[in-house]
């Protein structure tokens, strides 16, 4: 059975702590495993990299790191403010659905 987590693919996410603390930006990928996921544009690493196929010259690349799932907080789509999240069971689908624990509207 794998884990439910309030941060998705594809959510728009603040950054509660770390160096990009009040950034905001889009969810790429979670490990749900390692409850971590990377965030676009944010918690930028550089990386050394060998030459390869892909990149034959090598050198510094900067690219994004994992930010764990604690230190994210999705914004709500409807008026872009942070809100933590609740799970409720919808009347009509019977499935769990994520709402807003600020305006209790369906998040989708």
């Amino acid at each position: 059975m794998s884990k439910k987590l309030h941060i998705k693919k594809g959510d728009l996410v603040k950054i509660l702590a770390g160096n990009s603390k009040g950034s905001e930006g889009k969810v790429l990928t979670v490990d749900v495993h390692a409850n971590r996921a990377i965030v676009e544009g944010l918690n930028k690493i550089s990386k050394h990299t060998k030459p390869n196929a892909k990149n034959t010259n090598g050198g510094i690349v900067e690219q994004e790191a994992a930010i764990h799932i604690s230190n994210l907080m999705l914004i709500e789509p409807a008026n872009g403010t942070p809100t933590r999240i609740g799970r409720k069971r919808d009347e009509s689908t019977n499935k769990l659905v994520r709402i807003s624990k600020k305006s209790g509207e369906v998040i989708k």
